[in-house]
């Protein structure tokens, strides 16, 4: 069963025929919100808004354990993490999509495995690479058949947030080799691969990165870039399900 996990400017979505409400606690504490659990265009499809519903919750203060504990308890088989990020790369204007294939953490303090010797014992897994492959592909498969362009790889550097970043920082990420700057997909990636669960990112760029453009960033570019690119996402997601 897919589940997606929606970010900012994805907090609920409408055309989900909700069949089950799943409740928000787990052993790990509360999850974001209780997963749904629905048909949509005739598939089983679990939904989980990152940020609470409605959006109250900063990246740093997310439950990611109990949020993605909670959709595997649920049933989830495949993750797809929808998440806002800002262009580092000139190129990827707001409105791009990318299906990145790599991840730099610059995150701090997170709760980020469950084999922490106190939940789970300790265990070290293999994250070279961190977004399933096949998963992936499908997803880019899925934008060629919406009609909707997918940009294939690069890497994503997730920072802390809340605030965005400083023009040095995005300078320093763009020389490690980022194309994407979010706040959020880690350590849901990883924490998808300790429960073995393939996740794959699809990513909207809803702002250039700081410096890239002598501009500032406004939230109200932002804003509309999410609610003309929002659009474009659930038409991915539903040709994922086709």
């Amino acid at each position: 069963m897919l589940a997606i996990i929606g970010g900012t400017g994805l907090t609920e979505m409408p055309d989900l025929e909700i069949t089950q409400r799943h409740g928000v606690e787990t052993p790990l504490g509360a999850a974001s919100s209780g997963v749904l659990q629905g048909i949509l265009d005739g598939r089983d499809v679990l939904f989980l808004p990152r940020h609470g519903h409605p959006h109250k919750l900063p990246p740093h203060r997310v439950n990611y354990r109990a949020n993605v504990w909670a959709l595997k308890q649920a049933g989830a088989t495949r993750i797809i993490g929808v998440n806002a990020v800002g262009g580092i790369e000139p190129a990827l204007a707001p409105g791009a999509l990318v299906v990145p294939d790599q991840l730099i953490d610059y995150t701090s303090s997170r709760e980020s495995t469950y084999f922490d010797g106190r939940f789970k014992p300790l265990q070290h897994i293999d994250f070279s690479w961190p977004y399933d492959a096949e998963l992936r592909d499908a997803l880019l498969r899925a934008g060629e058949q919406a009609g909707e362009l997918l940009e294939d790889g690069g890497v994503y550097g997730c920072t802390q947030g809340p605030r965005l970043e400083t023009a040095a920082e995005i300078a320093r990420m763009a020389r490690d080799g980022c194309r994407l700057v979010g706040m959020t997909g880690m350590p849901e990636a990883s924490l998808a691969r300790e429960l073995e669960i393939p996740y794959a990112c699809l990513a909207l760029v809803v702002n250039p990165a700081a410096g890239v453009v002598e501009s500032e960033i406004t939230m109200a570019e932002i804003e509309a870039a999410l609610e003309s690119g929002i659009e474009r996402v659930k038409k991915v997601i539903r040709a994922l399900l086709g």
